[in-house]
């Protein structure tokens, strides 16, 4: 059965959008990225709790390359994390894989190495090791994500609502470009507008940099359920809490019949500040002629 899960931006949103969606995303500090917030170990326990009482799923985000410093604890975070009730760990980094499996800790893993997750060979590769849910690149079309669908057995997970991450890097963009030209910003999220189009930024541990249009897949929402995409993502990041409640709700509500008022009704909400993504943009290759 299809899910509608959230990326939250304040533990506040849990409770308040309890009603509309199936399940979170949260990151940990320290270990997870493009996300709109990350807790501590504490608080996630905190959380995984109210989610378990609320009969909703938990997923963490574990997604930062990892470094040989980072190990050790790690190490520990995933052996406290396995003696908690939730439905995946969300990775990145390969050391996740050969530590679930070193450890014997039998956590459910879903492979989101963002770009990467294009095709269904590796898929089946990674739930051949025993890594049953994959999160879909961004970048894929409708073709090939139901291609993809087609050819595995693996659960799969995409997005369908919100900014989505271009790149990462971790260096600290937005500070160098502040202290170079002695200006003082201590805003949380940035934005860089370039051929008139406007991209936000945020640093944390790293500089994040998103897309400059909102993703809006709802009219897909009745195909996607149809053709069992198992878990379907709401981004919260830089949306109006209201508004993103409005959007969820229009989200439950959608069917094949009243998809493409839905999508009007979210673009009026955003003003219009949204697009399909590569959704149905075919990719095309050329040769490069030598002069």
């Amino acid at each position: 059965m299809n899910k509608l899960i959230v990326i939250i931006n304040s533990k506040e949103q849990i409770l308040d959008l309890n009603d509309y969606c199936d399940g979170i995303i949260i990151g940990l500090n320290k270990f997870s990225v493009n996300l709109p917030i990350t807790f501590s170990l504490t608080e996630i326990n905190n959380i995984i709790e109210i989610c378990n009482q609320n009969k909703k799923q938990i997923f963490i985000t574990l997604n930062k390359n990892i470094h040989n410093s980072d190990l050790k604890e790690l190490k520990n975070t995933l052996i406290e994390l396995s003696t908690k009730k939730i439905d995946g760990i969300i990775f990145y980094d390969i050391a996740i894989v050969n530590l679930n499996k070193d450890l014997n800790l039998n956590l459910n893993l879903i492979w989101h190495q963002e770009h990467l997750v294009t095709n269904y060979n590796t898929i089946n590769y990674w739930h051949e090791k025993g890594v049953k849910t994959s999160y879909l690149s961004s970048e894929l079309t409708l073709e090939e994500i139901l291609e993809i669908r087609n050819n595995t057995n693996s659960k799969l997970m995409m997005n369908v609502f919100g900014y989505i991450p271009m790149f990462t890097s971790k260096r600290p963009l937005v500070k160098n470009y502040l202290e170079s030209f002695k200006l003082e910003d201590d805003s949380k999220i940035n934005y860089l507008e370039k051929e008139n189009n406007i991209y936000p930024i945020t640093y944390t541990d790293v500089t994040t940099v998103y897309s400059s249009k909102i993703l809006n897949l709802v009219r897909e929402y009745p195909l996607f359920i149809e053709k069992k995409i198992d878990y379907l993502v709401l981004n919260s990041f830089n949306i109006d809490n209201e508004k993103f409640k409005k959007i969820l709700i229009l989200f439950n509500k959608t069917n094949e019949n009243n998809s493409k008022e839905n999508f009007d009704k979210i673009n009026m909400l955003l003003d219009y500040k949204i697009d399909t993504g590569f959704l149905y943009k075919e990719t095309v290759y050329k040769v490069k002629k030598n002069d």
